[in-house]
Formats: C-alpha cells, sequence, structure tokens
C-alpha cells in the first residue's frame, strides 16, 4: 500500500492501485492454508481428535455448559484485540483525516512497527512459558492501559512521536495477542472447547476489535485525540477485570 499510495496519483489509486496490495494478501492466505492443513496431519493432532478433544457440540449446549467462560474469555483478550486496530486502521485514517501528512509515510512506519510485533509474539511464547499465560496477559493489560495515556500525544507528536507509538503499540500487541488465543481455549473443558473456544474468539473480535477504528475516529473527531486513549484504557480495564473474576474460577487452566 504504502509503495502505490506514494507512487501513484489519487485518481489511478482509487481507480485501479488499491486492489494489487489484496493481490498479495491472497497469495499470503494461500501459504497460511496450507500451513494449517499442514497440523491437521501432525500426530498431536490426531491425538486430540481421536481423544474426542476436537469434537464440535451445539452453541446452545456450550452456552447452557460454558456461558460463564464465554463471556470471561471474550473480555480477557479485550485490550489486545481492541489495540490490533488502534495501531493498524485507527491511526492510518487519523493521520489521512486530520493531518496534512500523507498516507505513504505513515504506512512504512506501521510496516516497520509490525516487524517489532512479530519479534514479540515470538516472545510471549517464551515469556508465557516463565510467569503462565494468564499473568502474562494481566501484566500486558497494564502495560497497555499505561500506554493509552500518553498514546494520543504520541500519535500527535509529528514522526518521532508516531514512530514511537507504532514501535510501542505493536510491541504490547505482540505480547498481548500471542498468548490471546490459548488463553481463550484453556478454561474449557474437553468436551465443549472446540466451540467454546471459537465462540469466544469470535465474541471477543466482535466486541474487542470490530467496532474500535470507528468508535475511536468518531470519539476523537468529536472529543478530541486524547479520547481513543480513553476508548483503549476502557479495553484494559475490561481485560484486567476479567482476569480477575477468572481467578474464581475453581477450574484449573489445562
Amino acid at each position: 500500500f504504502a509503495y502505490f499510495v506514494g507512487n501513484l496519483s489519487a485518481e489511478d489509486f482509487f481507480s485501479w492501485g488499491w486492489r494489487y496490495p489484496f493481490f498479495v494478501a491472497f497469495a499470503i492466505n494461500v501459504v497460511a492454508l496450507f500451513a494449517r492443513l499442514r497440523i491437521v496431519v501432525t500426530p498431536e493432532y490426531t491425538k486430540l481428535f481421536e481423544g474426542q478433544e476436537l469434537e464440535p457440540t451445539s452453541v446452545r449446549e456450550t452456552l447452557r455448559a460454558e456461558g460463564r467462560t464465554v463471556v470471561l474469555g471474550a473480555f480477557a483478550p479485550l485490550a489486545s484485540f481492541a489495540l490490533f486496530h488502534m495501531v493498524t486502521v485507527f491511526p492510518l485514517s487519523w493521520i489521512f483525516l486530520f493531518t496534512r501528512e500523507g498516507p505513504a509515510r505513515f504506512l512504512v512506519i506501521e510496516t516497520i512497527g509490525a516487524f517489532f510485533g512479530l519479534a514479540a509474539i515470538a516472545i510471549s511464547g517464551f515469556v508465557a512459558d516463565r510467569v503462565g499465560r494468564w499473568p502474562l496477559l494481566g501484566g500486558s493489560a497494564v502495560a497497555i492501559a499505561v500506554f493509552s495515556g500518553f498514546a494520543p500525544q504520541l500519535l500527535d507528536g509529528g514522526f518521532v512521536g508516531e514512530s514511537v507509538f507504532m514501535v510501542l503499540g505493536f510491541v504490547l500487541l505482540g505480547l498481548s495477542f500471542g498468548q490471546s488465543s490459548g488463553a481463550l481455549a484453556s478454561n474449557f473443558s474437553k468436551t465443549y472447547r472446540y466451540t467454546g473456544a471459537a465462540l469466544t474468539s469470535d465474541l471477543a473480535w466482535l466486541f474487542g476489535a470490530g467496532f474500535a477504528p470507528i468508535v475511536a475516529l468518531f470519539l476523537s473527531a468529536h472529543f478530541g485525540l486524547i479520547s481513543s486513549g480513553a476508548y483503549l484504557l476502557s479495553g484494559a480495564l475490561c481485560t484486567l477485570l476479567a482476569l480477575r473474576l477468572n481467578q474464581r474460577l475453581d477450574r484449573t487452566p489445562a
């Protein structure tokens, strides 16, 4: 996107240039599909399937048996999922609509920040092995809450501020996002884990990320950029509350 936005006129970009990055994304999805199909044929996957740990159940039955876990699981990764769009879609929209800066440079900054995020995802696995997945999510939520306090000032701070905003945001995203999926599934019993994890993940994305860009942009346009930080803070508080309530569950994570 950065290449086409920076080298095409607005007319050419909106006419045909915007399509080409999606062609690249399609190729990436083919690779991702191949990787997922390879997972299916591994001995570990086969063992779980034969042990009926990957058997789906009805949504109604899952909610009746594990409704509390679904609700807590939907809110536990809220800070991470909200941050996802707060460092991708929202800042790009803000830069394009409310500043004189062109989007090409900011897209490059986002790309660099994304590489830091990839590294943080890998590191999150080692950290979770040492301190535990849920403590890592809790610590990440606290860090995201702190980040929300000065993130608007960074985003409005020119090239240096934008760069710091993206790198810090993606690092926090990688640390929390890397363990969110496992946290969603860990509290479900084996019978309901397959459907429960899928249902919880969908709800978490819906509430945490689905409306994040438009809500943050609406708040920023009407109440100033600082309100986007308050919105991110609300997601972090929801995560901390869900993690606190999760400690009271009797079930030990698998």
